[in-house]
């Protein structure tokens, strides 16, 4: 039964479409007999017509049926078959320079292609096109190829104006790269949400939900402090991650393989080290890690250096709460951590009663 005061908080979510929600409820719209997620883009029923529940499956014996908008028993992420063409198209022929001749060949509306992706990814088709290309021409330029050579094999005339582009994706001109390193950003769907994944080919760097207030900032800052170009693509860390996260959803997993690049102070370091100290199911506070590492009066720095976390879920700052009980702050959402913390603490439960 969910409470009086949690069905308010998830009704404002539903008015404000919050992403960082699904998962977490379902609503069914009593004068449709419809039940839908969070995010559903049909008009917004009256408090008093709403049911909400936890699970799809409890509003589906509550005898509702799923909405056809916003399809609640595909997964939160479900890729659109417009989404999935382009994207396969893009692989078939990653260098080339899409013009709408080629929407047309595919039967593709441009602006339909541009809103869907921008809605999907944080980017228009066209600058996810873009920036694979790049990936391309970044390639080319450390096998030794001439800066000429990527221009022309990614099919700009100007040289200016494929530095223009190059310097907006890759944050570095040609010329300038050299041995800079190369990070993969790829794209993970979770029951929680999307998240975003970046890595070299021997540790993950960084994994947050994609809707985090200050992500761009917090991948600038990356990219920054390991003097790397992040272009989209894969790496094993990140398909290890990927397996690891479906495995943690589904309650199988309590502890990560997954090598990590941890890139902060050495006291932020020693904070996030003893967070992952935490055992799946347990809370703690920033007053107890500070006396846990040796420095009882520095729980502010404490608090610093959780929010300062890169790696949600695997460093697991969820975990942290106030001395008083109250959850605290997360990045991905109170709404996630609460799920979080119910999810850890009732597979744990299973696990030490079996």
């Amino acid at each position: 039964m969910i409470p009086a005061d949690m069905k308010l908080v998830y009704y404002r979510a539903l008015i404000d479409k919050k992403s960082e929600y699904e998962g977490i409820f379902y609503v069914g719209v009593k004068t449709t007999g419809v039940f839908c997620r969070p995010t559903c883009p049909a008009r917004k029923p009256k408090f008093e017509n709403c049911e909400f529940y936890e699970t799809a499956k409890e509003a589906l014996l509550a005898s509702f049926r799923p909405c056809q908008r916003c399809r609640p028993l595909s997964h939160p992420s479900h890729v659109s078959e417009l989404v999935q063409k382009l994207v396969n198209a893009v692989e078939e022929n990653p260098e080339r320079r899409w013009t709408e001749e080629d929407f047309r060949k595919l039967s593709v509306d441009a602006s339909t292609a541009r809103r869907q992706f921008k809605k999907r990814f944080g980017m228009t088709f066209v600058e996810y096109a873009r920036a694979r290309r790049m990936g391309i021409a970044l390639k080319h330029i450390r096998a030794g190829s001439a800066v000429i050579e990527a221009q022309l094999s990614t099919g700009y005339e100007s040289g200016s104006g494929f530095r223009d582009a190059f310097s907006r994706i890759m944050g570095a001109a040609p010329a300038q790269l050299g041995n800079q390193q190369i990070l993969k950003a790829s794209w993970l769907d979770t029951q929680l949400g999307p998240m975003i994944a970046i890595a070299d080919d021997e540790s993950l760097y960084l994994l947050e939900f994609v809707d985090r207030r200050g992500l761009e900032r917090e991948v600038e800052r990356l990219r920054r402090r390991t003097k790397s170009a992040v272009i989209p693509g894969s790496a094993p860390p990140i398909r290890s991650i990927e397996s690891e996260l479906e495995d943690y959803f589904e309650g199988k997993l309590t502890e990560f393989k997954t090598p990590l690049r941890l890139l902060g102070s050495p006291f932020q370091k020693r904070v996030w080290e003893q967070l992952r100290e935490i055992p799946p199911g347990q809370t703690t506070s920033y007053a107890d890690i500070a006396k846990a590492i040796g420095k009882p009066g520095a729980y502010r720095a404490v608090a610093q250096a959780n929010g300062a976390n890169q790696l949600a879920i695997l460093i697991p700052c969820h975990r942290v709460i106030n001395l008083n009980g109250d959850l605290g702050g997360y990045g991905g959402g109170i709404s996630r951590k609460r799920w979080l913390l119910s999810h850890e603490k009732k597979w744990s439960t299973e696990e030490q009663t079996r």
